[in-house]
């Protein structure tokens, strides 16, 4: 018997009891409903849910497994025994390190959704299938399984379930998560000995009077906050030869990722091009403050400030938030107009933030989750205005 028929069987064996959403979304996943309209106006379509959550993901598995390589070429960096980028020794450590996190991020959230159906008596929601992957690509590379675990109930529970699930959220599941990290564990979630495997555990042996040099995993942004110089080239911030959290290092990925959910038309065009906008204008700002000579080299922003407005698009985690989680549907402006007006303030305050706050030198996540709040809001008065203007018009007509 195949096992199509298997879980066909199960499924209707299940039907009506407490586990039906559980065998229900296996099956949906694997197959395509069998269930057709025959009567009244529908529209038909190839796609569903399951199947875009599936785009997004296969846009972000490249990431994936550029994020296995560098974990370890930036190690053996580190520790002054460089490898090449695509090679075994390289690839191990992303496998040892990376697909932990993947495995514990998937698996705490779908149990809690699977959990969620069955006392709720509701289909398993398939939103969790991109958060689980966009998890561990936002976190430092040695972030502790119990850790991620925690956090994930937390962002599931408090940042979902409680709004009602999938489609009800107010603020995106995956930066909901690693806010919850940030504010709940900052000694792990920043600084420059956390995105670089093995620099924490070695910069505590040395602490305990080990005869070891420590190893550094200072980020660009890192060093800029710290007015310190930069020895990464272009070429190696667009391609992703750099520290940083698992998935957001390389902007060619990236792009291509978001290239491939505008073709698909999963992912906003104008969020991502808007959000780009504001963070050149900003950039663009700072650049002339400096220009100004308002600010001298004396200044703790002048290194963030006098950086070329174009580079904070290749640096810290801007692409990457832009491009997945910035157009997330579900937390983003819905009119169109409102999307030009939320993309582009999220670039803008995302450089903002970034130049501004020192201690925690990146801005992409707290400019998303600002502006997830008040989308409702943007869209509200595009409606209204919308609204009065098509008021007027009639008004005219029947004048």
């Amino acid at each position: 018997m195949s096992l199509k028929s298997n879980l066909h069987n199960l499924k209707e064996k299940y039907k009506g009891t407490k586990m039906a959403p559980a065998f229900n979304a296996i099956h949906t996943f694997l197959y395509l409903p069998n269930e057709t309209t025959h009567n009244g106006t529908h529209i038909k379509a190839a796609d569903d849910l399951k199947r875009t959550m599936n785009i997004v993901i296969m846009a972000l598995v490249p990431c994936l497994i550029f994020g296995m390589f560098n974990a370890g070429y930036q190690h053996f960096n580190a520790l002054g025994t460089p490898v090449e980028f695509l090679s075994w020794d390289a690839f191990w450590i992303g496998i040892v390190k990376v697909l932990p996190l993947v495995i514990v991020s998937y698996g705490v959230g779908l149990a809690i959704e699977f959990l969620f159906a069955v006392i709720k008596k509701h289909e398993v929601e398939e939103g969790y299938l991109v958060t689980g992957m966009l998890v561990p690509l936002i976190v430092p590379i040695d972030t502790p399984l119990w850790m991620l675990a925690v956090a994930v109930a937390f962002g599931v529970v408090i940042g979902k379930e409680v709004f009602g699930g999938t489609g009800m959220n107010i603020l995106n599941p995956a930066l909901t998560i690693r806010a919850f990290l940030f504010f709940a564990y900052p000694t792990w979630m920043s600084g420059d000995k956390v995105w670089v495997h093995g620099a924490v555990e070695r910069a505590n042996e040395v602490a305990g009077g080990a005869q070891l040099d420590a190893i550094s995993g200072e980020t660009i942004l890192g060093s800029l906050a710290q007015n310190n110089d930069v020895s990464y080239s272009i070429s190696d911030m667009f391609f992703g030869y750099i520290p940083g959290s698992i998935g957001e290092t390389s902007t060619f990925l990236i792009l291509l990722g978001g290239l491939f959910l505008i073709f698909s038309k999963v992912g906003s065009w104008r969020i991502m091009l808007s959000s780009v906008i504001g963070a050149l204008v900003m950039g663009l700002i700072f650049n002339g403050v400096v220009s100004s000579g308002w600010i001298t080299e004396s200044s703790k922003f002048y290194s963030l400030m006098s950086t070329e407005f174009w580079h904070h698009l290749l640096i810290g985690g801007f692409a990457f938030g832009t491009v997945f989680m910035a157009t997330d549907p579900v937390t983003a402006s819905q009119t169109n107009k409102g999307k030009w007006i939320y993309g582009f303030l999220v670039g803008f305050i995302s450089i903002m933030i970034r130049v501004f706050n020192p201690a925690y030198p990146e801005g992409v996540m707290l400019a998303i989750l600002l502006m997830n709040v008040f989308a409702p809001t943007i869209d509200h008065y595009i409606v209204q205005g919308n609204v009065k203007r098509r008021l007027k018009r009639l008004k005219a007509k029947t004048a």
